[in-house]
């Protein structure tokens, strides 16, 4: 495993969250903060967590906050904001919308590095999922020439890149439920007080 004072924890929160109509971090789930909750998945695993936003309300929860180097370029522009400002190797990347991540799973990532990847990330229903991941530093020059070209998509960094995915059992399918619509965060409710 992986000392965790070797790795950084980078939660992205800059998201426009143009489908849910506002700032998903401060979205509650039994009266705790989307971003709250991935803090606390994470901050178990890290010497030190970095929050990408351009909105000062997260300065309130007492962490480093980075700024987009560029502007609304999506994830890849935080993950390369995060990377620019860790000093550390390792870096856990975890989307600030999806409050049922337990550290147990972030833990998967960081049980067997093996030095000879980039990224590794989870997989779960199938899809690889790029913001439940670990990367190294040295993904920065990469990521930020994509962005200065233009590229927005994730996933094509992503390929760039050697990458391991780690695939959940059918029974952590639920920890990587992401919440982008109302609808989502209804039914998350739901789900949570039944």
């Amino acid at each position: 495993m992986i000392d965790k004072k070797d790795i950084t924890g980078i939660i992205l929160a800059g998201g426009k969250s143009s489908r849910m109509g506002t700032d998903k971090g401060f979205l509650t789930l039994n009266d705790k903060s989307f971003v709250q909750y991935s803090i606390d998945a994470i901050k178990p695993l890290v010497s030190e967590i970095i929050i990408i936003s351009d909105h000062s309300a997260y300065d309130v929860l007492g962490y480093n906050r980075v700024t987009d180097i560029i502007k609304d370029a999506g994830p890849i522009a935080g993950i390369c904001s995060g990377l620019k400002a860790s000093k550390t190797n390792y870096n856990l990347v975890l989307s600030c919308d999806i409050p049922l991540i337990k550290t147990e799973i972030l833990e998967k990532l960081i049980v067997n590095p093996n030095d000879d990847l980039d990224i590794i990330q989870i997989e779960s229903h199938g899809k690889t999922m790029p913001l439940i991941a670990l990367y190294k530093k040295q993904c920065y020059p990469l990521f930020h020439n994509l962005l200065k070209e233009g590229e927005r998509r994730l996933r094509v960094a992503v390929s760039q890149c050697r990458v391991e995915s780690i695939a959940l059992s059918f029974n952590d399918y639920n920890t990587t439920m992401n919440v982008n619509t109302r609808e989502e965060l209804n039914q998350l409710e739901n789900a949570h007080n039944n």
